[in-house]
């Protein structure tokens, strides 16, 4: 009930932006809404960091070259970011988070699999282009994270298809995915033994 209730007021307050009519642009977020953040254009959004001669840091949000699929117009809650390991502070964007065994346990979860569906697209998207496959890493963190980091390392968990990444069924992971992906084909991982 409770995960129901927390995955309606995400939809909800989705639509409210929407009617509102209030688009998501990078360029007018601060540093507290600006990670990521989806413009209503369907670019992220990125944080940036420079330091002025006095030694003031100053943050820039912009949008950067990468489109996410199926999310626009969203500024991530805060339940997501918590519920999936993320900080509001982070700089760019980038797979690293993926080698640490604590972010990839909360990424893992019922509850970032089935309430964020913009954090999903976009670990996804960036576990693919290192060549892993998500849904496989998931898997491995339910016992065995040790040695699926040490796989990820040697890129001994790959994707089956060479270019670019294929669809993926994120329903065999966990119930009631917040993304619909039912109509996509299941495409199984390669052992990597």
């Amino acid at each position: 009930m409770l995960l129901s209730l927390h995955a309606h007021i995400y939809i909800l307050s989705s639509i409210v932006i929407n009617l509102v009519g209030h688009d998501v642009k990078c360029e007018n977020l601060d540093e507290d809404t600006c990670a990521f953040a989806v413009s209503s254009t369907g670019k992220r959004c990125v944080l940036e960091k420079s330091v002025r001669r006095s030694g003031i840091e100053v943050y820039t949000c912009r949008s950067s070259e990468i489109e996410a699929d199926k999310v626009t117009n969203i500024i991530e809650s805060d339940e997501c970011i918590k519920a999936c390991g993320l900080d509001r502070k982070s700089l760019g964007i980038s797979s690293d988070a993926l080698l640490e065994s604590r972010f990839t346990q909360k990424l893992c979860s019922v509850k970032c699999l089935n309430q964020c569906p913009n954090v999903v697209d976009l670990f996804f998207n960036l576990a693919a282009g290192e060549g892993v496959y998500l849904p496989k890493l998931c898997e491995s963190q339910e016992g065995k994270s040790r040695r699926a980091m040490s796989e990820i390392r040697s890129s001994g968990i790959v994707m089956d298809t060479p270019g670019p990444v294929g669809p993926v069924r994120l329903g065999e992971m966990a119930p009631e995915p917040a993304t619909s992906m039912d109509h996509m084909p299941y495409v199984p991982a390669p052992s990597p033994y």
